[in-house]
């Protein structure tokens, strides 16, 4: 064991007795650590049944088991390792009858919660537009991560109507889970703390079998966590967390920094070893996220060190707009992974939105490099842009049932599927689409009353398609779609941090729009919808394991990669500007950690990048580059052009002040551009060959504004649509 470790980590180690904090930093061999205790523990005498050792996943509680059994061998099945809800769990299903539940209890996951929550609304009168299901459900669970009782939230809520009512709510809820001898993810903790309070002897027992514990990613831990932990190591102290307070990321999802910040004041007596060497980045990498965390105040201090090379600089470019930046990132991973003779799986790119997504995915499908998001979906598979796009292709064209179908009851309406259902028969039966047999409701058997909503959907329809028919923009009418549904609105008024992120991406799809709106000379909506299809088409397409990876940093946490790419290095998206403009302190350091999180995922070469000008919500914003890129030492950066653009101070606040805040002209390599050809080599029946998909046969050819789009039936792919400047097919010999 001693030859796999360095001395800080073997003093980790060694520590038996007593309560331990390790710091370990990025990329420091936490897990070894972890694992290598374990087996110490058992080889000083320690029986393997008294030890436990608690992480945050089932992927981290199964690594480190199977290392520990590695290490171990017999006797190792007795160590407890397991994540939090796990635990409770097992506990619950031993002693749950004391505090007045069946063993037998079931686990509601979300759907279950939901349909309850729902029920709940009814049930209480409450307006579910002011009260939103998936709003009442984030207010129930902080409540109970806060080990808040509904009795106690009442009581806090007194004068505050909203709150009141969410309490009556949580009351309810509670009273519905425990009478269908139930439990929520939530309450496999607040109910295995209040076990321990109210039944001190179950305490005393579980203390008496978990006299080691070791606890993983401690500063991810949220205040019910803290509380169990606390309940268990009470009696004998010998308690070891792991955790980097640098890494703390998630106080969006409950956790508390304070936490691992506060251990040496929880345990005074605890020892505090730092793991500070590094095995994952090279020199330079380390040193600017070194320098980049350095500038918060709320932290234990450590540095991270290598016995690697420096290695390269770390590179930073400023373009003129995020699509220039989705451009020219697609340009060099191609460059890289020929020159490198690298894998596409070799290189990630990072973003702080999800919504930023979009232009990197279309520019990478453009110079066909396959990818595969993370974390997330495709931008246009996302329920909310999809949903939008219905509209879209519903007043463009009423036939497409698909569409029609997805949108009539969205925004909830009313109309259920049965309804659907009738109206579909209908529709079949009289051989018309169903949009017209929407607008025929009252024709249709058995409808009934369901027939005054549907025509509320229908005026809709025809009201925004009066409003094309008039004149009105593109976006204009998105505008409209979005007003007149409601849509937006509601997510607003929900305000999780899921629905703000589907905002997002509402609004990039806006940006969309905007941006074909910009460059097409007579935009058109069933243009603008084609040129999304098929972009849509041609990403379904990468089937290769073998994928540049997208995701956003919180995403990445945990994970490494030989190339990183982070995008959108600007003030007012990373730092976000609700951070900016936060009264909390913190919300500023948890970007700067956020950002350490994405500088620490490279191993070998990190790319930074900002655009001077991006479209938000529609429209263009100036922004400077962001804080984190200047706490970067300069000698650090292989800037090209840009050290100047990094030096200043002040953002342009308008147009007419862009040349006298950005003299310094950014470098581009080799710019990828759409250029129709005169004509094409092949003609429809030609063989081709394609770079990726192989040899295929043309099917047919269709001239469009910018470009020709060509369909292919390939031998081994079947038939694909693509733009003919993107394809760079080559006729073959028959």
């Amino acid at each position: 064991m001693q030859a796999v470790l360095n001395p800080p980590q073997e003093e980790a180690v060694e520590h038996i007795d007593g309560p331990l904090l390790i710091l370990a930093g990025a990329g420091s061999g936490k897990t070894r650590v972890i694992t290598c205790r374990v087996a110490r523990l058992i080889e000083k005498g320690i029986p393997p049944y008294h030890i436990l050792a608690i992480t945050f996943t089932n992927k981290a509680a199964g690594e480190v088991r199977e290392r520990v059994d590695d290490l171990i061998g017999y006797g190792s099945e007795s160590v407890w390792v397991s994540t939090f809800h796990s635990l409770c769990v097992r506990i619950l299903r031993q002693h749950i009858e004391r505090i007045g539940y069946g063993t037998n209890f079931t686990i509601y996951d979300t759907e279950d919660q939901k349909r309850m929550v729902k029920e709940v609304i009814r049930f209480l009168n409450m307006d579910p537009k002011l009260y939103p299901e998936r709003r009442l459900m984030a207010e129930i669970s902080k409540a109970k991560e806060q080990f808040i009782s509904p009795h106690e939230y009442d009581l806090q809520a007194q004068g505050d109507y909203r709150k009141m009512q969410t309490a009556k709510a949580y009351t309810e809820y509670q009273r519905r889970l425990h009478n269908n001898n139930a439990l929520d993810f939530d309450d496999l903790l607040y109910k295995t703390v209040q076990l321990f309070q109210d039944c001190p002897d179950v305490l005393e027992q579980y203390q008496e079998r978990f006299r080691y514990i070791m606890v993983d990613e401690y500063q991810d831990t949220n205040e019910i966590q803290f509380l169990l932990v606390r309940q268990l190591a009470r009696k004998y102290r010998n308690l070891c967390v792991v955790g980097d307070d640098d890494q703390s990321i998630y106080k969006f999802r409950g956790a508390n920094i304070k936490n691992i910040l506060n251990f040496e004041q929880e345990y005074p007596e605890a020892k505090v070893i730092k793991l500070e060497q590094n095995y994952r980045s090279t020199g330079n990498i380390l040193a600017a996220a070194n320098e980049v965390i350095r500038h918060n105040q709320g932290r234990k201090e450590k540095t991270l060190w290598t016995a690697q090379e420096a290695g390269d600089l770390i590179q930073y470019k400023q373009y003129e707009n995020e699509y220039q930046e989705a451009e020219q990132t697609a340009y060099q991973i191609r460059e890289l992974q020929i020159r490198k003779n690298r894998n596409y799986r070799d290189f990630a790119i990072l973003y702080r939105t999800n919504a930023q997504s979009r232009v990197l995915e279309e520019k990478l499908l453009m110079n066909n490099i396959p990818y595969k998001i993370y974390g997330g979906q495709n931008f246009y598979a996302r329920l909310e842009v999809k949903d939008l796009l219905a509209y879209l292709k519903t007043i463009a064209n009423g036939y497409d049932d698909v569409a029609v179908k997805r949108i009539l009851n969205v925004p909830k309406r009313g109309i259920g599927a049965t309804t659907t259902a009738k109206i579909d028969t209908y529709a079949m039966a009289q051989e018309i689409s169903f949009l017209d047999a929407l607008y025929q409701a009252e024709n249709v058997p058995g409808i009934g009353k369901a027939a005054a909503k549907i025509q509320k959907f229908t005026d809709l329809i025809s009201d925004l398609r009066e409003i094309l028919a008039s004149g009105a923009s593109i976006s204009e009418l998105f505008d409209e779609i979005l007003e007149r549904t409601g849509y937006k609105e509601a997510l607003v008024t929900e305000h999780t941090e899921e629905s703000m992120n589907r905002i997002e991406n509402i609004e990039e799809l806006r940006n969309k729009i905007v941006q074909y709106e910009e460059e097409t000379e007579y935009p058109s909506l069933d243009e603008l919808l084609e040129e999304i299809a098929l972009i849509a088409d041609i990403d379904s397409l990468n089937s290769s394991d073998d994928r540049v990876a997208l995701m956003t940093i919180h995403s990445a946490k945990g994970l490494e990669f030989p190339y990183v790419f982070l995008c959108g290095m600007e003030e007012r998206l990373f730092p976000s500007n609700m951070a900016i403009c936060s009264e909390d302190a913190d919300a500023l350091e948890e970007e700067r950690r956020l950002c350490y999180v994405g500088i620490t995922r490279a191993r070998e070469r990190l790319f930074l990048s900002s655009a001077r000008q991006r479209m938000m919500n529609g429209s263009s914003n100036y922004n400077m580059i962001s804080r984190f890129v200047q706490e970067i030492p300069q000698e650090l950066l292989d800037m090209g052009g840009y050290k100047k653009a990094v030096e200043r101070e002040a953002a342009p606040k308008t147009s007419s002040h862009i040349s006298e805040i950005f003299t310094a002209k950014p470098a581009y390599g080799k710019a990828f551009t759409v250029t129709r050809a005169e004509r094409l080599e092949y003609q429809v029946g030609d063989r081709v060959k394609h770079m990726k998909f192989g040899n295929g046969i043309v099917e047919d050819i269709k001239s469009g504004g910018k470009d020709y789009e060509v369909t292919v039936d390939f031998e081994n792919y079947g038939i694909k649509r693509m733009f003919a400047s993107f394809a760079k097919l080559k006729k073959l010999e028959n």
